[in-house]
């Protein structure tokens, strides 16, 4: 083959080639030169050629009428069309052929295509021009915020995007906007859609429906009688799922303590579905427009304390000293029969005034070895209908009655499966960076920035947050996958079977707990956006408490909502100072709030 000064395409472009040793020396456009293997080029003519190339008209519906299911070469196709095999009809003849319309390129040589083929391939064009043509169309309706029912397909790509189901959305490229959950969110609201739609959970992957999943019936098995004992499940108005009561009574030198958790093990054995399911989801999903949880229904109703007459239980019966001090712990599955009441009911009963000064001896005890307390204002958001509800969680002192308890049992767990090397998913909390001094909200908001995340190990370690040189948490086997684990191990110890492996456990922990991460990041930002709706719907005004000094501006904890915010100081205030803030906006997609000083 003859190359000198040949026409050669190579990566789709003309060129010129020369051989030189074996290789090509090409000429590209612009005249650039590179050398190339000759395998590396397709050859349309041996020139002389230049790259100055003005393809000729020619008579390609006549040459295919010709060929029409034949294979040639790219010569044979450029006498057909053109009437001349010349550098401009040969790269004509590939153009053709790379166009694909009526001829195909298969290697060095073409095929014209059938009449089939190309009625079929002309009709897949039609189809796409006019598919092209009602997306531009709605494209622009939408920029104009006039969108039509045809145009739900692309609106429900954009909600896609919202959600997090997808990474990408044509329609925003096209809009010229960003392609972000946040963006696509943004642009939804200013159609006039998703006034209330909540997309967090959605966006970090989570089920929004109970697991549907047959519940087994309770194993028979011994169980210790306690129904002739007091129990009460202490817990906010409207809790759904009591997992744990307590009660405690005075004895010789302390008090003996009894908390009573669900006994949710003896359901959901290790591996089984309902096991992988709840591991699957890590946690219960608490959200304003109500729960998810990580168990089906029937569990709750079947082992919820209080919601039947009688309740199968694990039992931490424990006796403690006048002074807060753990003395003994005993573990057992127990019938106890459960009253529940509100944190304020809880006030007015009597029968509870031992519990009261076994949580304040446990509690100054926690507190002399260094336990933080922090109790910045909390609030519930629910969703009720079209009404959202903000409402303020009073501190009522039967809080700490019941979490001095649950931290009691976690304790004694914790005490226990390290007495009898039982693996075991221990919580645990480096000491906080600093300790701050100072006093009130203020003090409590620096503290808190200064602590250091708590985890789950399968080893040891002290909980410094909470003043104790070990601790687990065991009384929410309902709602937290990890405490559903711990209950597991307790009963294969007391049923003498074989417990998780510290290998197995790990496993469990570190995946329970990346999901978990997400569920807790689903609440707050589910919570936080209703809390934004809300303000939007009904405007705010109220008091500010001031914790932080940024500059010019300052950090306000806003009580009555649970929010923080950054407001321009207009003058110099101390910190714990109250003032009164009024809202301005929010931005719901970015999730956040503006207010001004009153």
């Amino acid at each position: 083959m003859a190359v000198k000064q040949a026409l050669v395409v190579y990566k789709g472009k003309p060129a010129l080639a020369e051989e030189k040793g074996g290789r090509l020396e090409l000429t590209l456009e612009g005249g650039a030169k590179l050398r190339v293997r000759p395998k590396d080029v397709l050859f349309l003519h041996p020139g002389p050629a230049s790259l100055g190339l003005k393809v000729p008209e020619g008579e390609e519906e006549a040459a295919w009428e010709l060929l029409e299911g034949q294979t040639v070469s790219l010569r044979e196709l450029a006498e057909l069309v053109y009437g001349a095999y010349t550098p401009e009809a040969a790269y004509g003849a590939y153009l053709l052929a790379q166009r694909g319309e009526r001829f195909v390129l298969e290697g060095e040589r073409v095929r014209a295509r059938t009449r089939e083929e190309l009625a079929a391939l002309l009709e897949a064009q039609r189809q796409k021009e006019a598919r092209e043509r009602t997306f531009r169309e709605g494209v622009e309706r939408l920029r104009r915020g006039t969108p039509e029912e045809d145009d739900r397909p692309l609106l429900a790509e954009v909600e896609a995007l919202a959600r997090g189901e997808r990474k990408e959305s044509p329609v925003l490229r096209a809009l010229g906007l960003p392609e972000t959950p946040e963006a696509a969110h943004a642009f939804l609201l200013r159609l006039g859609l998703w006034q209330r739609e909540n997309p967090h959970p959605r966006r970090l992957g989570l089920p929004l429906q109970p697991p549907d999943l047959p519940v087994p019936p309770l194993p028979e098995e011994d169980r210790v009688d306690l129904t002739h004992l007091p129990a009460f499940a202490i817990d906010d108005e409207g809790s759904q799922d009591p997992d744990d009561a307590v009660f405690a009574e005075r004895v010789e030198g302390g008090f003996r303590l009894f908390v009573h958790v669900a006994d949710v093990a003896a359901l959901v054995p290790p591996g089984s579905p309902l096991d992988q399911e709840a591991l699957r989801r890590g946690a219960n999903l608490y959200l304003p427009e109500g729960t998810v949880s990580m168990l089906p229904p029937g569990v709750t109703e079947a082992l919820g304390l209080g919601l039947n007459e009688v309740s199968p239980a694990l039992t931490f019966e424990l006796v403690v000293s006048e002074e807060g001090d753990l003395l003994e712990e005993r573990v057992y599955p127990s019938w106890v029969r459960v009253q529940r009441l509100t944190y304020k009911e809880a006030l007015d009963r009597p029968e509870l005034g031992p519990l009261r000064r076994l949580a304040e001896a446990f509690h100054r005890k926690r507190l002399a070895q260094g336990a933080l307390d922090l109790f910045l204002p909390e609030v519930k958001v629910r969703v009720e209908g079209e009404e959202i509800r903000i409402t303020p969680l009073p501190p009522y002192p039967s809080r700490l009655w019941v979490r001095e308890a649950m931290l009691l049992a976690g304790y004694a767990a914790a005490h226990l499966a390290l007495r009898e090397g039982l693996p075991f998913p221990f919580a645990t909390q480096e000491a906080p960076s600093r300790r701050v001094e100072g006093e009130g909200l203020a003090a409590m908001w620096e503290q808190r920035k200064a602590l250091k995340r708590a985890q789950l190990k399968a080893v040891p370690a002290p909980h410094k947050g909470l003043g104790l040189p070990f601790y687990a948490q065991v009384t929410s086997p309902l709602r937290r996958y990890l405490d559903l684990v711990a209950h597991q191990q307790l009963r294969a110890w007391l049923k003498g079977g074989r417990p998780l492996s510290q290998k197995e456990l790990l496993e469990r922990v570190g995946a329970a707990e990346a999901v978990a991460d997400a569920v807790r990041e689903a609440e707050r930002k589910s919570k936080l956006h209703w809390t934004l709706l809300y303000l939007q719907e009904k405007g705010y005004e109220g008091p500010g408490v001031l914790v932080e000094r940024r500059g010019a501006h300052g950090v306000f904890l806003l009580p009555e909502l649970g929010l923080s915010a950054q407001v321009a100081l207009s003058q110099a205030l101390p910190l714990n100072a109250e003032a009164r803030l009024r809202f301005l906006e929010a931005d719901l997609p970015a999730l956040e709030a503006r207010f001004a000083l009153v």
